[in-house]
């Protein structure tokens, strides 16, 4: 069999995570960009820093404080305990805030980059003929905006994809539960079991080439930014 149950499942686990942190992120970063391309807050230069930090921290460093804050003695933990949640790490939903967190910038970056290229032309003409800011958001800028949605989607999806270090940190190696596809072919590599390691792999590298190829064909201009892991 080319694959086995087991990485079966692993790939199941992985684009599950892919898509609930994708669908969040969509959510939560799309105010966030729309802020940071209209907004000419002193504070705009920090929350970008912040929301770009993802691209230049060291995985295991965001797993860690990350670890920290949702362990049994953390901020976030003590919350999840109090409502009734308990506590997050070694847990899918662990594995979907780590990733919300760790995939932010890839979210943001291109939205914010797609709000930006609308300017302020069409917004103001919506506002002449009495839109409010809401309804010019919703139905100038949105539609204005639909192929950086779609890069960043694509990105954040395919980034979600290959975590490997800020998973690990968090959700452990649990099959079924936070065994993803990258911690799979690791344990095929420890198991010494090269050729299973080579056939996930391979699924691995083609879905990769396939994301890009389709970003290239897409929008060239959507790869500005370097992944670093």
């Amino acid at each position: 069999m080319f694959l086995t149950d087991s990485d079966l499942q692993s790939l199941w686990l992985t684009i599950k995570l892919a898509s609930v942190v994708t669908a969040i992120l969509l959510l939560v970063g799309t105010p966030i960009a729309w802020w940071l391309a209209r907004s000419r807050s002193r504070l705009k230069g920090v929350l970008g820093a912040v929301v770009a930090l993802p691209l230049v921290l060291p995985p295991s460093v965001l797993g860690f404080y990350l670890l920290l804050a949702m362990g049994p003695n953390g901020p976030v933990g003590h919350l999840t305990r109090a409502v009734g949640i308990g506590a997050l790490p070694f847990t899918f939903w662990g594995l979907v805030v780590a990733s919300v967190f760790y995939s932010l910038p890839f979210m943001v970056q291109p939205l914010q980059n797609a709000f930006e290229s609308i300017g302020e032309r069409p917004l103001e003409v919506a506002a002449t003929l009495g839109a409010s800011p809401l309804d010019a958001f919703f139905t100038v800028a949105l539609p204005l905006a639909r192929p950086g949605f779609l890069t960043a989607s694509i990105l954040t999806f395919a980034h979600t994809v290959g975590e490997f270090g800020v998973v690990l940190m968090i959700g452990g190696n649990i099959p079924g539960i936070s065994r993803v596809a990258s911690v799979q072919i690791y344990d095929h590599v420890e198991a010494l079991e090269y050729s299973q390691a080579h056939r996930m792999a391979a699924v691995m590298l083609i879905f990769s080439f396939v994301v890009l190829l389709a970003l290239y064909a897409w929008r060239p201009s959507a790869l500005k930014m370097t992944r670093r892991d």
